[in-house]
């Protein structure tokens, strides 16, 4: 690195910590920077340009345009251009990576003289290809406050074009955008401050440069204040030489003294630097040779900008007009319309002194040094093997998600409205303008709490907006979202008049918080911003920012970015509110918190197989660290008719996961309270088996299942009635004298019947408690089933024996000393607060049957496929509601409740229980008698000697419970992992016990465990 790059880069450190806070201060000047043009041998270069004839000189300055896309018709009049003539390079722009690497090993395997390769990728490939990486565009980065993702950005774009055979990448963007008008540059420009834009600049050009991709920064002398595109007209900059030197000049001038290797000249006028108003800078010798070369001292490679566009194409025709770039300085003509000509014409230049061979000897040869700094030395084919895949490595899609998390910008957070508290008191609406109700917004709304979603058409008339407002009064919050939009500010960037009609009026009568996914000078165009409670820049319409933008509504990541540019006096450069983070689950990907997707995909082969086993015909998946879900996946159908696809939406029945996730927070907090405790005798709170043989159990022992409670009673045994007498029927009689066909929803076995006078078809008073579809069991049938637990025998010995009943207890126990019934309870306090709103009790009286799981074809009991009601027969006939079973939720939804355990009582910026209390029930009180459970959680079993619920790479403070239904979670404080299994394994048949049989749920735990050692 140069003395004067050393210089700058301290002074610019200095200044930008000014100008622009928040900027990381650790030195760039660590990184040095690669150029072709630093002082060194170069044998290759000088053997090949003396093999080289006057022609073939000149030939090696234009770099064509080559499109992948369209078919043979371009390639081959390239090819032919290639053979004929041995131009120097290409620039290649809409196909795709294969396309392009096929095309790319032609052209180099029949050029005499290796091509270099460009493209125009700004935000990366993906700016030109698809099935490729597409960055944030720059003005995205420049909001994030953190010059080193741009260096990682350009390393990364870097590799990415290396492993394409690409060598010269046409960024920077180094123009300051200063005109919020302009219609060319705008979202493509870091900003509009000089010294967050040369920081910003000179990260992204060493990020390339070092990985030998040559930067070629644009558009000098700078594009910032214009008002017209370039690519339709001349452009004409009316400013001052010392606003020109100190402003537009000022990056360029930094970047070319720490070696920057190649400048791109824009087709503007700039009158102060050259008085022909109508001689573009491409054309100017003024501009190019006077200011760039011998003021500024740039000694790289000079690009003209294309030379089809009309900014220059319509002054000059072909030919004369490469001659004149020429002779202004340029050194490599981009995209010129015809080859032939051009060379002719330049050919003639020379031989009349209008153009030195020196001058094209001089271009010729230091494209010749760029190439071998590139490595175009040494032959190398394209491997089109893992291309695709090698273009698209997780790493890559880490920092992308790491640049829009780090961008995105609250600027306006009145009373610290977001991240959003206590779920429980919005009723919200989400109005998504320009898009379908469904989208990655509203759908990641979805994974933090319920609202009702909206869709208004950018075109709407009067008559739908007054309509939308009329149905918002409703909500006490409405979530705006601005989509489907662009980036020109000639184009209103999308908006339509309707809409911004609609946003007007909006705030005005609702508490708003506004997402706007486009740049922030659309601020400009809203009246009424100052009504409205929150805003947020997301500054670009893609997934990434969508899904990102609602996580920090919700406070799953906090905002940390500022406004690059100024969009209105109130909201100016740098404005950017810091709001908390991590407070309820941030989504990403596994290897943003560095585990291996290749890692995890033993899951996959697992759950496959699983399924192709019959082990269960679906389920769903979710794993989080430290409050981060990486992994949340669904898989295969509900039945094994394969007719309704799982959803990770979708609900299951819980079975006694009920136990954790309903029964024990409700103890937990009447514990808290001095409501309960634990060490009382049951009959203390239930008076009525005061003389029975369960009045000296104490709740510690039903929550340890130490209580010698009997394990099971088949209550619904008593209602059945065999068609033949002599016919026994146990708790696993599910023989079937018919066919099961599954699909259907009624099934009736011929051989038994109800006894008289305990069901009916038709709910009544004295029928009110549904066990399934049409059928209603006798409402005091309750009483009968805690009369049969009184009476129910006692174990001899007190010691660990699983049973329903000490749960069933507690479910009667919550009610009375909360004087709420559970399933209130529960939602009130946790559910709805947590945000866990599938979670709960009855979930047909919220969502359709299809939503739902089905589990047991029940043949013996219901007589009927079971789905929307609790396959516990004991939780069925008490209605659906018990504190042993009952609870319907989908995965998303139970891992808020773990987590929050996990947090130690804590969850969304509020306290549910305190830590003392979460580590109290979480102990295990009879360890020393052999028993492992904790008061109310299963604990696992540390000797691999014998059965456990878990797998054996778990901690003992580890904590969860499973699901005869086929469910299964577990949390481990010790490493953070939470999981969460749930399926329906019951389904058809509740006999199938392969789930046990072949481990799945500890195996899939197992792969979870390892992959986070790395």
């Amino acid at each position: 690195m140069t003395k004067t790059c050393w210089i700058f880069l301290i002074i610019l450190l200095l200044s930008v910590k000014e100008s622009f806070e928040g900027i990381p201060t650790k030195p760039i000047s660590k990184k040095d920077v690669s150029s072709p043009y630093v002082l060194r041998e170069t044998p290759w270069a000088d053997s090949v340009f003396n093999s080289l004839t006057l022609n073939e000189r000149i030939a090696q300055l234009f770099m064509v345009a080559v499109y992948s896309k369209p078919g043979p018709r371009n390639v081959d009049e390239v090819t032919r251009l290639i053979d004929k003539y041995n131009i120097g390079g290409v620039i290649f722009f809409q196909g795709g990576p294969v396309n392009q690497a096929n095309v790319t090993n032609l052209y180099q395997k029949i050029a005499k003289t290796p091509l270099a390769i460009g493209i125009d990728g700004e935000w990366g490939l993906g700016m030109r290809l698809d099935s490729t990486i597409k960055y944030p565009h720059q003005m995205m980065l420049g909001a994030t406050q953190n010059e080193d993702l741009v260096f990682e950005m350009g390393e990364d774009i870097a590799h990415q074009m290396k492993r394409l055979g690409i060598h010269i990448n046409f960024a920077p963007v180094v123009d300051i955008n200063s005109n919020a008008s302009n219609p060319v540059i705008s979202n493509r420009s870091f900003g509009e401050n000089r010294e967050m834009v040369t920081s910003y600049a000179l990260n992204y050009m060493i990020g390339l440069q070092n990985n030998h991709i040559l930067a070629v920064a644009k558009h000098f002398p700078g594009h910032g204040d214009t008002e017209s595109d370039s690519h339709f007209s001349l452009p004409v900059i009316n400013q001052s030489y010392s606003r020109i030197d100190s402003f537009e000049l000022y990056p360029f001038k930094q970047l070319i003294s720490c070696n920057l290797g190649g400048v791109l000249i824009a087709h503007i006028s700039i009158p102060v630097l050259d008085s022909d108003s109508k001689m573009p800078s491409t054309l100017s010798k003024k501009i190019v040779t006077s200011l760039l070369r011998d003021s500024l001292q740039f000694n790289g490679l000079v690009f003209s900008d294309a030379l089809n566009m009309k900014g220059v194409s319509n002054l000059f025709p072909s030919g004369e007009l490469e001659v004149r770039s020429i002779e202004a300085g340029i050194d490599i003509l981009v995209m010129p319309e015809n080859v032939p000509l051009a060379i002719s014409k330049i050919k003639e230049a020379i031989a009349s002194g209008r153009i030195s061979e020196e001058q094209i000897n001089r271009s010729c040869k230091k494209l010749l040094v760029m190439k071998e700094w590139a490595g175009l030395d040494k032959p190398s084919i394209i491997e089109i093997k893992n291309l695709v895949k090698d273009l698209n490595a997780p790493k890559s899609e880490v920092l992308n998600r790491r640049i829009v998390e780090n961008a995105i910008t609250v600027v306006k957070n009145n009373n610290e409205l977001i991240p959003l508290k206590n779920l429980s008191v919005w009723r919200t609406a989400v109005v998504s303008i320009g898009e379908e109700a469904e989208n990655e917004f509203s759908n990641t709304i979805n994974l933090y709490n319920t609202a009702d979603h909206f869709s208004l058409n950018k075109k709407a008339d009067t008559a739908t907006i007054n309509q939308l407002l009329r149905d918002l009064k409703q909500y006490n919050l409405t979530i705006v979202a601005v989509m489907g939009t662009n980036y020109s500010p000639l184009r209103n960037y999308g908006i339509s008049s309707s809409t911004i009609d609609f946003l007007n009026r909006v705030a005005l009568n609702n508490r708003v918080i506004l997402n706007v996914f486009t740049p922030p000078y659309f601020l400009s165009k809203i009246t009424s911003l100052n009504f409205y409670k929150t805003v947020i820049i997301s500054y670009e319409d893609i997934p990434l920012a969508r899904e990102y933008s609602a996580q920090l509504i919700f406070g799953g990541i906090g905002a940390s970015g500022s406004l690059p540019v100024t969009a209105t006096k109130e909201y100016n450069y740098n404005k950017g509110i810091i709001t908390t983070g991590n407070i309820r689950f941030k989504y990403t990907i596994p290897e943003d918190i560095n585990i291996s997707s290749g890692k995890l995909s033993g899951i996959d082969s697992i759950v496959n197989d699983a399924i192709k086993k019959n082990v269960f015909p679906g389920c769903q998946i979710l794993a989080a660290k430290d409050g981060i879900v990486f992994f949340h996946k669904a898989y295969g159908y509900h039945t094994y008719d394969s007719s309704r696809a799982v959803l990770p939406g979708d609900l299951y029945d819980l079975a006694s996961v009920t136990k954790i996730t309903a029964t024990l927070p409700a103890v937990m907090k009447l514990y808290e309270s001095g409501s309960l405790k634990l060490k009382r005798k049951l009959a203390d709170y239930l008076p009525e088996l005061k003389k029975t043989n369960k009045h000296d159990i104490n709740l510690m022992e039903m929550l340890t299942h130490q209580a010698g409670l009997t394990p099971f009673i088949p209550f619904y045994m008593g209602l059945i009635q065999p068609a033949n007498n002599d016919e026994k029927l146990t708790s696993n009689s599910y023989s079937a004298n018919f066919t099961i066909k599954l699909g259907r929803n009624y099934y009736l076995n011929k051989n038994n019947s109800f006894k008289n006078g305990y069901f009916t078809k038709i709910p009544s008073y004295y029928f009110g408690n549904q066990v399934a579809d049409s059928l209603f069991v006798l409402t005091t049938f309750e009483d009968s089933i805690f009369r049969k637990m009184a009476e129910s025998n006692i174990l001899p010995k007190k010691e660990y024996k699983y049973s329903d009943l000490g749960f069933m207890y507690l479910y009667k126990i919550i009610q009375n000393q909360s004087g709420i019934p559970l399933q209130e309870y529960v939602r009130r306090n946790f559910y709805s607060r947590l945000g866990a709103t599938s979670t709960g009790y009855w979930p047909l009286l919220k969502y359709d049957k299809s939503q739902i799981a089905p589990t047991e074809n029940d043949l013996v009991f219901r007589h009927q496929l079971l789905q929307g009601y609790v396959h516990d027969p004991a939780a069925a006939l008490m209605g659906g509601v018990s504190g042993h079973a009952g609870l319907f939720s989908n995965a998303n939804d139970i891992a808020k409740v773990m987590q929050m355990y996990l947090n130690g009582g804590t969850y969304g910026g509020e306290r549910y229980f305190e830590q003392a209390t979460i580590d109290y029930f979480n102990s295990t009180p009879f360890m020393s008698t052999g028993n492992r459970r904790g008061i109310g959680f299963d604990k696992p079993e540390m000797n691999p000697q014998k059965p456990g619920p878990t797998c054996y790479c778990v901690s003992a403070k580890s904590f969860g419970h499973s699901g005869f239904t086929g469910t299964f979670t577990w949390a481990d404080p010790e490493n953070g992992l939470l999981y969460v299994f749930l399926s329906n394994r019951v389904c058809p048949n509740a006999e199938n016990t392969k789930i046990t049989e072949m481990n799945i749920r500890s195996k899939i735990q197992e792969v979870l465990v390892k992959s986070l050692a790395q």
